[in-house]
């Protein structure tokens, strides 16, 4: 079974805060709530069960019907952490996706030197590439 990261704080129990919510909005059961919160039945059980956390738009959804704050919300499931922060890793390429990345550049600079070095061309040479859209 997955667990995600913030589960393994011994204060988190987003059980606490369902159960916080079912007695506000004085709903009898789970599936009553997930109507609330129009989410999926079993979306709110597997919160309950520990395999899927609180995201972002489910707690804006419970701010948005209950009137909580976000900061209230969160202390009510033992979400204690003050900042949320990307870890470097996100957000980053890949490390293939960086060589590509820098292939395509290279190619890109190659392509623009050889335009800049071309030759001028000479009064009456006729093999210089013409250019404009003239008739000819």
């Amino acid at each position: 079974m997955a667990h995600h990261a913030l589960s393994s704080q011994e204060s988190y129990n987003p059980n606490h805060l369902l159960d916080i919510l079912l007695g506000k909005m004085q709903l009898k059961n789970d599936a009553a709530l997930s109507r609330m919160l129009e989410v999926a039945p079993p979306v709110i059980s597997k919160i309950r069960h520990h395999r899927l956390p609180v995201g972002a738009s489910l707690l804006i959804r419970m701010h948005e019907v209950t009137g909580m704050s976000i900061r209230d919300l969160r202390d009510l499931m033992g979400d204690r952490r003050t900042k949320y922060r990307l870890s470097d890793a996100q957000g980053r390429p890949k490390p293939e996706e960086k060589a590509a990345q820098q292939a395509a550049q290279q190619a890109a600079q190659q392509q623009a030197q050889p335009q800049a070095q071309q030759p001028q061309a000479q009064p009456g040479d006729t093999s210089a590439p013409k250019s404009g859209n003239y008739a000819h």
